[in-house]
């Protein structure tokens, strides 16, 4: 996928609207817990509602054209928090993958993890590879979900794994580019995000794809994560769109995204 498109450029495509619309989206769905203490509910009720907002992000997103969704969903930060948190989120990450799996299919969407696998509990890695079998074979939007992620971690395997092939006298350092570390990170074949997304209002990026979103544009919202509907989407990329993306060149030179 996305073979034409270079690792640090991403891209924009039109729809069937014929409208503009990022290749890859990436969302840092934050305030969940907020959300639900403004309302004088339970973090588990916060997060319980945020997921009903995957749901119909995905497949907004779908509809609009977008070719990758990728969401934070679980930091390799986040094992600190309470342990009956955690394990709290856990069980709904399964209970939501389950139970939406089907529809995620029978809408032509691949389901792909992105993070490291050691820590993460047997039964969340079942879960997660049943869905990557169940949808390796579609064509439609690929739902990267980040769990168990940390951008330093996800380039400290990659500069690993390039090491190993240079010892080993796979590699030499002359070998070592740019598209050959893009191919080691967790994001391997997939087009670098066009969009960020981060709501709550926060403005930064939590160790998030450091290096996928160096050509990224950033739309931070004051919504929390469960307020953020297919209308908030909407919204992000109507502002997408009206931004000139040059890459370093100067407008006119043809180097431009086209719009």
């Amino acid at each position: 996928m996305g073979d034409s498109i270079p690792h640090f450029f991403g891209g924009t495509m039109k729809n069937n609207a014929g409208k503009l619309v990022p290749v890859h989206i990436a969302v840092i769905m934050d305030g969940n817990g907020r959300w639900a203490k403004s309302r004088g509910l339970s973090r588990p009720q916060g997060h319980l509602e945020g997921v009903k907002r995957v749901d119909e992000i995905v497949l907004e997103a779908s509809r609009l054209g977008v070719k990758v969704l990728t969401l934070y969903t679980f930091s390799t930060e986040n094992w600190s928090r309470p342990e009956a948190e955690v394990n709290m989120l856990m069980r709904t990450l399964i209970m939501a993958l389950e139970s939406k799996l089907k529809k995620l299919h029978d809408n032509g969407v691949v389901f792909r993890h992105c993070g490291r696998r050691q820590g993460v509990p047997p039964a969340v890695l079942a879960v997660f590879d049943r869905a990557m079998q169940k949808t390796a074979g579609n064509t439609g939007l690929v739902l990267n979900v980040a769990f168990n992620y940390g951008s330093r971690q996800e380039i400290l395997d990659a500069v690993r794994s390039v090491s190993l092939d240079c010892v080993s006298g796979k590699l030499t350092p002359g070998e070592i580019t740019e598209d050959l570390i893009s191919s080691r990170l967790y994001t391997g074949g997939l087009p670098d995000p066009d969009l960020l997304i981060r709501t709550s209002g926060e403005i930064r990026i939590s160790n998030f794809l450091l290096w996928q979103l160096s050509y990224a544009e950033f739309y931070f919202v004051d919504k929390f994560w469960p307020d953020f509907d297919a209308a908030e989407l909407n919204k992000a990329v109507a502002e997408f769109q009206r931004r000139s993306r040059r890459f370093g060149a100067v407008s006119g030179t043809g180097v431009e995204d086209s719009r």
